[in-house]
């Protein structure tokens, strides 16, 4: 892998650890990449953090399908739910595939250099 495309999914593997969306199983996977990056596991590992986060990153119609349902609204409270799925409903007009929260953001970067990494 090029240097600068692991300074670079480095650089974004540490903007997913830090967002408040980042569920733990994506943190513990983006910790265990980092973890194995220059060692001889680094490959596995990569194919393991690669399929959580693909595994991970909320496609927008099933963003706009839960924040608009009672579960949505007894998850994130029902105001802050509407204004998701306004906002949901809004990007994906715009073209947008899946959630722009700060930790689906960062992983969208790093899935667009998968073949990269792989």
């Amino acid at each position: 892998m090029k240097k600068e495309v692991l300074d670079y999914v480095i650089e974004k593997t540490h903007e997913l650890m830090n967002a408040a969306s980042c569920s733990s199983e994506a943190k513990a996977a983006a910790q265990s990449w980092l973890d194995a990056v220059g060692t001889e596991g680094e490959a596995d590992e990569t194919k393991k953090y690669i399929a959580e986060l693909e595994a991970d990153i909320m496609p927008i119609d099933n963003l706009i399908a839960f924040a608009g349902s009672e579960a949505g609204a007894g998850y994130f409270g029902a105001e802050l739910a509407k204004n998701i799925t306004a906002h949901a409903e809004e990007i994906k007009l715009a073209g947008a595939e899946y959630c722009d929260c700060p930790a689906c953001a960062a992983v969208a970067e790093i899935l667009a250099r998968k073949k990269e990494l792989l």
